[in-house]
């Protein structure tokens, strides 16, 4: 992670506010790639050389800002392709602590209405002072959970552990 902190630092140097952002949007487009394998397959494979390399990563890019090109073609002299999906997570929590904006997750086995989670939303920026935007995930989770690792928060209620609580309750009282 170290490796990326310094190419982030560059890059907040290097790019305005607004430029920043579409960065982000082309990095995280960038990131999302590295879940195929045969992407992974491509950036660890010592049988193809670093020009095709940066090349094929060149080619994913919508957006072809010269500085950008110029940082994946840095980052394959470098051979630190294979750090773009870091890169990217640390340049979105830099953009969140500049910000002040956050984004969570909600995650439960049962549906969430819009309105809950802009109630939820509303506590949640209010208690950390700063702009938190959840998303909900269907998960097995027998409750609810909130995360929001920027700022190392994560908080649930379990019906599970609820239930468990209750029984060990009522074995204290007999």
């Amino acid at each position: 992670m170290k490796v990326a902190k310094r190419y982030v630092k560059a890059l907040l140097e290097s790019f305005s506010a607004k430029e920043l952002n579409d960065l982000a949007t082309e990095l995280k487009r960038l990131s999302q790639a590295f879940d195929s394998a045969k992407f992974m397959t491509i950036l660890s494979s010592p049988d193809i050389n670093k020009k095709d390399k940066v090349d094929f990563v060149i080619s994913l890019l919508s957006n072809k800002d010269e500085r950008l090109v110029n940082f994946i073609n840095l980052l394959g002299d470098n051979k630190r392709l294979i750090f773009l999906k870091e890169i990217y997570k640390e340049l979105e929590f830099q953009i969140s602590l500049k910000n002040n904006c956050y984004s969570g997750k909600i995650y439960a086995d049962f549906d969430i209405s819009k309105e809950q989670v802009e109630k939820l939303q509303k506590s949640f920026s209010e208690k950390f002072d700063a702009q938190i935007n959840l998303d909900t995930c269907k998960s097995n989770y027998s409750g609810i959970k909130i995360q929001i690792d920027d700022i190392g928060v994560e908080t649930n209620f379990s019906l599970d552990r609820l239930k468990a609580q209750m029984a060990e309750h009522i074995l204290k009282a007999i």
